[in-house]
């Protein structure tokens, strides 16, 4: 039998202040963190999503780690050997335009500096920052190895990246082409999808006309938002159906401005019912015209530089900014008139730059590329041949249609900070890709570029193990057992990491062709009324400043609690004050508990046990079998939801005051059960809710137990014994009866400590003939006296028969003023009835009315119905009418 430890003893109040960061640095200290690569234990392992080295952790990123961090917790006490892997991106374009920036306040460029002592400079403004989001992970309580943090730029992962270009260059996977790609004019760099974010912008539809200004002439009306790009057009392309052009395909039209000739092209891509059924063709400009271009051998001349201004048209805008081009171009087309409508305003989509809010110019450009074709199909089939299960499955559909519809991935960046391409340019033209042991031949110059982010960070899961070198930690934790992300970048990381996991998976041996064995996919963190947070909104939370006010644990319960597979997340300041009162009620409890002399030892003989011990007991079992199914499925918010109830409805709300009752019995054997039935449900509880709360829950089972610590302790499970469906029953039909006379006394007026005489019948037949003490003390009733005079009668239906309950309110109620009071209250609520009744049988109401209207007329209804039969009731026990 196990006592609390005195020198444990809990503080007056619970204070997450007092405690968190202290309890923190002692798992640090005593190496509860730090994964044994040699050990016997089965492995499991989870690799952070890396944030960005010059960030900081937003709401996303601690709803992501609170998730891997129950994950890695209960894992642990289950005796896994766990790793959860932290470490941070290197995030090329981030850094870059910061450092660029500080450099522009002192009057600098990267171009001053020269190239490596700007990297220099970076790695400097790094090393200042990149302890910022370790500092912020150890206040949200991650359980992740230090001793293993990776970032994607150090000397390991360098060799990664390096050994699997040229392996992918030497397996003809990665190539050099012109392409269309999303270009950044003030970075001057190819940019991902991911970084370009599209928003509805005012801008004006012009209409103009190439060829002859006679009417009776060839000619042909085109329409654009961008007037600046008709400078590069090559072509006019009409749909080869439509019976108005069919005269004028294969024929050339004249340029304005340039040189050259536009000749009239068939494409079924072309829609004639929009506009005049004719569209301007800019191949370097624009994607649909690029393949439109590539179909029809069109030229592709590039009219932008890197910097988005007019050059090489031999016109006068040569040397503009696009929008002032744009402006330009049209007045010079007015001059000619050419111009026929022009439609202001005119809303359409614009592509912006995520990092700086320019918008994005479409450009053709010499990059680098992955075939992707062979690495997405072999991603694809990880997914449908289970080797990768995605939870929820019913995201399946969204990335195979993504894998299956890939296309070649750009992957250079024409960037200084970042993994430079590790190809090699002779002079006399030859080119080499070198490996990481490769010295450069003499002469030979390097690739400007650096490599996409993405390429570093899609081999995370393997290279933070030590890849390509066959480690221990490689062979022991690889692959990974799940990936925790969210949806959004779905397409953009994921599919990266396992098309690399895929492509290498077979030369890593047997069950190894994956990254991860599941991927959990969560949702967004939203507002407290569904929408975004944002900065532009101002409804974004600092996640830490919630652990400044609520304490860790609050904030991590009201993340998890929130949590279901696929699905956002709403949470608001109210959320999180819910969650710190629920670490509140757990101290009180287990105060209450350890005051009242809580013992762990062997579970007492069932005999011992009275119907509300059998019944917390056997409630404790059912959820913990629950909260290990909503673990095993990632459903997170059944977890919660499921020890929530548990913990404040049935044990503190509930069991502690029938325990209240069983200790008030002078009956020591009684108390001595009653003292290990307490231990019997806080060990566990406390255990199941300690990878969610570690913190409150550490103190508290740690009073309670004298063990060591949580994290170490053995994981909960549910015992083998039976429900027992007679004591749920019981104690199921203990709390109606208790209820309903709670209720009369509420309705009466009655003060909270003010017994009143009351009389029950038929509890034999409902089988609680044993249990009117918990009755009388929590219904703060008493028995009749010899002048009982039953004022009022209470029917109480439950599960084996209606039980009867006389009570006697003379002298405690003002009878005349209660029934003016309920006859004014069932007035109105006849009133409403009458009311919402009218309303639901009009038909017209009905076919017009949204059906969230109707829905919330038919609540109205119900309610009301049931007030008038409460009130009703209550007139009769009253004697009115």
């Amino acid at each position: 039998m196990t006592t609390p430890d005195s020198s444990r003893e809990l503080p007056k109040s619970w204070d997450p202040a007092e405690h968190e960061a202290a309890l923190y640095q002692r798992w640090v200290d005593a190496g509860y963190f730090t994964a044994d690569e040699a050990g016997e234990r089965p492995p499991f392992s989870i690799v952070i999503p890396p944030p960005n080295v010059n960030g900081s952790l937003h709401m996303g990123h601690a709803y992501e780690h609170v998730l891997m961090d129950a994950l890695a917790r209960r894992r642990r006490m289950q005796g896994y050997e766990v790793l959860w892997l932290p470490g941070m991106d290197h995030a090329a374009i981030a850094m870059q335009t910061m450092v660029e920036r500080k450099l522009a306040d002192e009057g600098l460029t990267r171009d001053d500096l020269g190239r490596d002592a700007f990297i220099e400079r970076v790695w400097a403004e790094k090393a200042a920052i990149g302890g910022n989001i370790g500092k912020q992970m150890r206040r949200l309580g991650d359980s992740v190895d230090w001793s293993r943090e990776r970032f994607t730029m150090d000397d390991g992962l360098s060799r990664a990246v390096q050994t699997m270009f040229k392996k992918m260059y030497d397996d003809g996977l990665i190539y050099q082409a012109e392409r269309l790609v999303n270009w950044s004019p003030v970075l001057k760099t190819a940019v991902s999808d991911i970084e370009v974010s599209h928003a509805d912008v005012e801008g004006e539809l012009v209409s103009f006309r190439y060829g002859s200004l006679d009417d009776a002439e060839p000619h042909i009306v085109v329409a654009t938002t961008r007037l600046e790009t008709m400078l590069g057009d090559t072509a006019i392309a009409v749909h080869p159906d439509d019976e108005r052009y069919a005269h004028l395909i294969g024929t050339e039209l004249a340029h304005p401005f340039v040189e050259r000739t536009i000749p009239v092209i068939a494409d079924d891509y072309v829609d004639p019912e929009f506009g005049s059924g004719a569209v301007k063709i800019t191949p370097a400009h624009d994607p649909n015209d690029f393949a439109i271009g590539r179909r029809h051998d069109l030229p592709m001349p590039t009219i932008l530089d890197e910097e988005a201004r007019i050059f090489g048209t031999g016109t006068p805008f040569d040397g503009m900014d696009r929008f002032e081009a744009r402006v330009k171009v049209r007045e010079a087309l007015a001059e000619q008139g050419r111009i026929v409508k022009e439609i202001r305003p005119y809303l359409h989509s614009v592509g912006h730059s995520e990092r700086t809010g320019e918008p994005i110019e479409p450009r053709l450009s010499m990059q680098w590329w992955v075939k992707v074709a062979p690495l997405a199909k072999t991603a694809g089939d990880a997914v449908r041949d289970g080797s990768t299960v995605i939870h929820p499955s019913s995201m399946e559909p969204r990335w195979f249609g993504w894998v299956d519809n890939m296309h070649d991935w750009c992957i250079s960046r024409q960037l200084w900070w970042g993994h430079r391409i590790p190809i090699w340019y002779g002079p006399d033209g030859e080119v080499v890709c070198l490996g990481p042991d490769d010295a450069p031949p003499t002469g030979f110059t390097q690739e400007t570029d650096v490599l996409d982010t993405w390429f570093s960070s899609g081999l995370w899961p393997f290279s933070t193990l030590g890849w390509p070198e066959q480690t221990a930690d490689l062979e022991k934790f690889y692959p990974t057992s799940v990936l925790v992300t969210g949806y959004d970048i779905l397409f953009f990381w994921v599919a990266r990491m396992m098309m690399f996991g895929t492509y290498v998976g077979s030369d890593l041996g047997p069950g190894r062709r994956v990254p991860f064995q599941n991927l959990f996919l969560h949702g967004l963190v939203r507002d407290e009324h569904g929408r975004k947070m944002s900065k532009s909104k101002g409804n974004g939370i600092d996640p830490l400043d919630w652990v400044e006010r609520f304490g860790a644990d609050a904030l991590r319960f009201t993340l998890a609690r929130g949590a279901n597979p696929g699905s956002d997340i709403s949470v608001g300041e109210d959320h999180a004050q819910s969650s710190r009162n629920f670490a509140t009620k757990l101290f009180n409890a287990t105060k209450f508990a350890l005051m009242n002399g809580a013992e762990l030892g062997e579970r007492p003989a069932p005999a011992d046990l009275t119907i509300a011990d059998r019944w917390i007991l056997s409630r404790l079992d059912e959820v913990l079998a629950e909260v290990d199914a909503g673990f095993e499925s990632y459903e997170f918010s059944k977890v919660c939801e499921a020890l929530y109830r548990f913990a404040w409805d049935e044990f503190c709300d509930w069991y502690l005051e029938l325990a209240k009752v069983q200790f008030a019995e002078i009956d020591e054997k009684r108390s001595q059960t009653t003292r290990l039935v307490l231990g019997a449900v806080l060990d566990p509880l406390l255990r199941a809710l300690s990878p969610v709360m570690p913190f409150v829950t550490e103190v508290l089972w740690t009073s309670l137990t004298g063990g060591e610590s949580l994290v170490i302790a053995p994981w909960p499970t549910a015992s083998s014994r039976p429900t027992d469906t007679e004591a749920a029953t019981a104690v199921e039909d203990l709390q109606k009866l208790i209820t309903e006379v709670r209720r009369f006394r509420s309705d009466q007026g009655l003060k909270p400590g003010q017994k009143v005489p009351v009389r029950f019948t038929h509890l034999d037949d409902a089988g609680l003939a044993g249990l009117t003490g918990y009755v009388a003390a929590l219904a703060r009733v008493e028995a009749p006296g010899t002048e009982f005079t039953a004022t009022a009668v209470l029917e109480v239906r439950l599960s084996a028969a209606t039980v009867g309950v006389e009570i006697d309110t003379s002298g405690t109620v003002d009878v005349e003023a209660e029934r003016k009071r309920a006859s004014k209250d069932l007035a109105a609520a006849e009133k409403e009835l009458a009311q919402t009744t009218a309303k639901l049988g009009n038909e017209q109401f009905l076919s017009k009315a949204p059906e969230a209207v109707v829905e919330k007329i038919r609540a109205r209804q119900q309610i009301a119905g049931d007030e008038v039969q409460r009130l009703t009731a209550k007139l009769a026990s009253l004697g009115g009418s």
